[in-house]
């Protein structure tokens, strides 16, 4: 019935649902933003890296801090892993949130904002303080119906913030004091756009990334300077560089100082699904990374990874491409892209919705076999995710890497008739490394 009912009612009349939902959920949880200092957090990519980054950072430098994002929904020490298969929840769930921060005496709220959200008017009645754009290039692009409507939404979204009311004596344990709060824009300084971003009427524009120098990616992690200061964040991928820079500038505006940011910076944890290693598969002698990398640009980062580790066996991909009227050329993207560097392709389901998920992996596998690859030799289709991650550990040899890419930490996977069954590919990996013998 639902279903049903989202295709006879236009877009624009069910948005207007989600208006509404956001005025009353303020409403109903007595306007829990105008308590906190609320930062958004956009961009095409890096934004739940930064979210979690910056999360840590501030928590280092003694603030009380909850986050909503891809990843997990946080409140003051409080982690709970996203379930739901959504950034930006509907429902009056993030002004739920929002209170249960004030309620645990949060300083500091930061909130993962899409621009899907910003359509949908998600964003609405959240008094944001500050927004950070990561980065902004072509994706998403099923979303919007081209780049332009899709930076138009982030567009949009740092237009809404400049225009908020300012805030008294909020975050930062200003409480009860008379300091108006600054509306602050945040921007990447290399991006194209960055003018576009830094026109409203802010009362702060700050750009980061062009201070960045002595950039190195290392085994023990990524070494960089920013302002002549000198970091180390036991993190991989260079993407990461620049989400650490974001977040760095973003606690600076709590004049938190740069010894006690670098410090934070060293003691950074991996990131859910970012990247991460599986350390069980050490054991067995191959390693396995989980990565939520999806569409070819984040693929070609996580690869970077890769040849930075430089394994001696071979490279076993597991990865598939995403339904529900998503870019289907991303399937062919990627399928050339992975075809080319991966030894073994094991192609599977990834989040189908309406789609015919065996549809998608022939689609991909075309893609994978036009590098040269043989079918049931070198890349194999197998539907069932689960098993496909179970074949990869089993062929595993000493020195092999396994990839399993699409998903990250997700807890769960989409299916036809709007069904969403649980799901965690790190779960199922440490199943079969458990089993292997």
């Amino acid at each position: 019935m639902k279903k049903i009912l989202k295709k006879l009612i236009p877009k624009k009349l069910l948005n207007l649902r989600h208006l509404f939902f956001a005025w009353y959920g303020s409403v109903k949880y007595k306007h829990p933003s105008e308590e906190l200092m609320v930062i958004g957090i956009t961009g095409t990519s890096g934004k739940s890296s930064t979210v979690y980054i910056l999360r840590q950072i501030l928590e280092d430098a003694g603030l009380k801090v909850g986050s909503l994002s891809t990843i997990d929904f946080y409140i003051a020490g409080v982690d709970k892993l996203n379930d739901q298969k959504m950034t930006m929840l509907g429902r009056m769930q993030i002004q739920k949130y929002l209170r249960e921060m004030v309620d645990k005496k949060c300083d500091v709220a930061i909130v993962e904002t899409t621009s899907e959200g910003r359509v949908q008017y998600r964003h609405s009645f959240i008094n944001y303080d500050m927004m950070a754009l990561t980065n902004l290039y072509p994706e998403h692009i099923d979303s919007h119906g081209s780049f332009e409507a899709y930076k138009q939404a982030k567009l949009d979204l740092f237009n809404y913030v400049s225009k908020l009311p300012r805030k008294k004596g909020t975050g930062n344990g200003e409480r009860g004091t008379k300091k108006i709060i600054s509306k602050t824009a945040i921007v990447n300084g290399n991006s194209e756009y960055k003018d576009e971003f830094l026109q409203f009427d802010f009362d702060k524009k700050i750009s980061f990334g062009t201070n960045i120098s002595k950039q190195e990616v290392k085994n023990d992690g990524l070494h960089f300077d920013i302002d002549d200061k000198e970091f180390h964040a036991p993190l991989y991928g260079e993407h990461n560089i620049s989400n650490i820079a974001a977040a760095l500038t973003i606690a600076r505006e709590f004049d938190i100082a740069w010894d006690v940011l670098q410090k934070a910076v060293s003691n950074l944890e991996p990131i859910p699904g970012r990247v991460e290693f599986i350390p069980e598969a050490k054991e067995k002698g191959f390693q396995v990374i989980v990565d939520y990398a999806f569409e070819p640009k984040a693929m070609s980062s996580l690869y970077e990874v890769v040849d930075l580790i430089k394994p001696i066996g071979r490279i076993i991909h597991v990865f598939g491409s995403t339904g529900g009227g998503r870019d289907r050329d991303r399937r062919f993207k990627l399928g050339e892209m992975i075809g080319k560097r991966a030894d073994i392709c094991i192609i599977t389901d990834e989040d189908p919705y309406e789609d015919d998920p065996q549809e998608i992996i022939d689609d991909v596998s075309e893609s994978v076999v036009k590098q040269g690859k043989e079918i049931d030799k070198t890349v194999f289709k197998i539907l069932d995710r689960k098993e496909a991650i179970g074949r990869a550990i089993e062929m595993a040899r000493e020195g092999d890497l396994i990839l399993i890419t699409g998903k990250g930490s997700e807890q769960g996977m989409c299916i036809a008739g709007g069904k969403m069954i649980p799901w965690d590919d790190r779960e199922f990996a440490r199943e079969f490394i458990e089993k292997k013998k």
